[in-house]
């Protein structure tokens, strides 16, 4: 019964492999034996004749200048990045200097190995809409070679009913700029506690900076701490640690002219060198007004780290790490709003149960009350969220994820009651949506997953990624979902 409830749409996104940015490419660091060769191929460059120098980057622009924004200026860019290299840096041209930054610079296909994971939320911008229709904003996460990924975004209008068209996704890509972010001090205290870092060079650079900072100012406390402080065993070794975790602070922003579908967040931290994964962004709305939050996975090829952004428009973000018990694993999913005063968040802390973790004083998620462990055929290896809880008039509505037989991936539904989330009022026999046979197939079998749904003129909009070979689009009727839903007993919540 539960399977007929979802039906998906005809619309699907794909891996689009003509979505490139520019990266920096330094020949020798990516081999197994690092050996840099910059400054040989520097040379090499150098001695080309002007001539040449300049027929070489006037084809290198024609050839590829359509396909980014300002590519002379990346070219530019990278030049500066690697001229300490250049025996005789002050004697080249300017085109030299561009034509060495075009060397020292590759294409990279930001989703040509997979496009999956998809959230959806409210588009800043419901301009030019006609009646029943409503602007969306999707989040994807997109893997290219290496299996790195990032997060991108796509632009939709649902409505009315159950249409759905998704905006042109051409145009050349941007990755934002890094900006200065003011700090909080608390974060740089949890993070300091939550990895054991407490001596006296620790607490004297804490004491001496304010409740928000700039890098200026945290620069200027580490550059006064006293010799004798420094000069201890551990010393050095601290004020590292402090710059660190003070870095995994920070903003990044898009050109204003640039639409959403253009914009792309790229890695910017060691944390997340190898990732930023399954993105999921909802609406919260306080009484300062709405903002995008989003919770992803900070990636480094070994670890993984829970990381947090928040943006008032979708062009400038700021990115936090997030800290405490509740916080660790994959897959917090923020709530919409405050529950009775308290910053809610969905979790799987162990690594298999569905929880639900609040946010102390001092910014740390606390201890997780569970909610659901893997209990039906189809979710006995591990349950989590399918994204951010769901106001409705009876509940909060949470889309789950579990895995069963081969790794298949399905999706269901908990609720959870509206006063005291703590509490599982009703769940959902089966599941809501699994792999049939057109989704079975792709860069990860057997899997539908979603990061994030909403409800617009009482249908539920789910896009799912599908075997992380496309994002396909499923809808239910609301009413319909929670008909379907079966009360669980009050007495405790549904663990079994």
């Amino acid at each position: 019964m539960t399977r007929s409830l979802a039906v998906r749409q005809d619309v699907t996104l794909t891996p689009d492999p003509r979505r490139v940015i520019v990266k920096l490419f330094v020949p020798g660091e990516d081999a197994a034996v690092v050996r840099n060769r910059a400054r040989a191929l520097i040379d090499r460059v150098a001695h080309l004749d002007d001539e040449e120098t300049g027929r070489l980057l006037r084809e290198t622009l024609d050839r590829f200048g359509a396909r980014h924004r300002d590519l002379a200026g990346t070219f530019h860019h990278h030049y500066e990045l690697v001229r300490h290299r250049a025996a005789r840096a002050r004697d080249l041209s300017p085109s030299s200097r561009l034509l060495v930054g075009a060397y020292f610079s590759h294409e990279y296909a930001v989703e040509a190995a997979a496009l999956c994971n998809p959230s959806m939320v409210v588009h800043p911008d419901q301009s030019g809409l006609g009646p029943g229709q409503l602007r969306v904003a999707i989040s994807l996460r997109q893997v290219g070679e290496g299996h790195v990924s990032s997060i991108g975004f796509a632009t939709a209008i649902i409505g009315p009913g159950e249409q759905l068209t998704i905006a042109d996704r051409s145009g050349p890509l941007a990755v934002g700029q890094r900006m200065g972010v003011r700090h909080r001090r608390d974060l740089l205290v949890a993070g300091l506690a939550e990895e054991d870092c407490d001596n006296e060079v620790a607490a004297t650079v804490l004491d001496a900076l304010p409740e928000w900072y700039d890098e200026a100012a945290f620069e200027r406390v580490l550059g006064n701490l006293p010799p004798d402080l420094l000069s201890r065993s551990t010393g050095l070794a601290t004020v590292e640690q402090l710059r660190r975790t003070n870095a995994g602070s920070y903003a990044t922003a898009f050109p204003a002219d640039t639409v959403l579908h253009q914009r792309v967040l790229w890695p910017a931290t060691p944390a997340e060198s190898n990732g930023m994964e399954d993105a999921r962004f909802v609406r919260f709305v306080d009484e300062s007004g709405p903002v995008y939050r989003a919770t992803y996975t900070a990636y480094d090829g070994r670890n993984i780290a829970t990381r947090a952004l928040a943006s008032d428009d979708l062009r400038r973000f700021e990115m936090t790490p997030m800290r405490g018990p509740g916080a660790r694993n994959k897959g917090l999913a923020l709530f919409p709003r405050s529950v009775g005063g308290r910053h809610l968040a969905l979790c799987r802390a162990d690594g298999e149960t569905i929880g639900l973790t609040a946010l102390d004083g001092e910014s740390r998620w606390q201890v997780p009350t569970p909610l659901h462990a893997p209990g039906e055929s189809w979710e006995l290896i591990q349950v989590g969220n399918c994204g951010s809880p769901i106001e409705t008039d009876v509940g909060w509505l949470v889309l789950t994820h579990g895995v069963g037989p081969m790794r298949r991936y399905a999706i269901g539904a908990l609720l959870l009651d509206l006063h005291t989330p703590e509490r599982v009022v009703a769940h959902l026999p089966g599941a809501l949506l699994a792999p049939d046979e057109d989704d079975r197939d792709g860069y990860v079998p057997n899997v539908v997953y979603s990061c994030g749904a909403l409800v617009h003129d009482g249908e539920l909009w789910v896009p799912y990624g599908a075997s992380d070979a496309r994002v396909g689009f499923a809808t239910v009727p609301l009413s319909a979902l929670l008909s379907a839903m079966v009360e669980t007993p009050q007495s405790g919540n549904r663990t079994e």
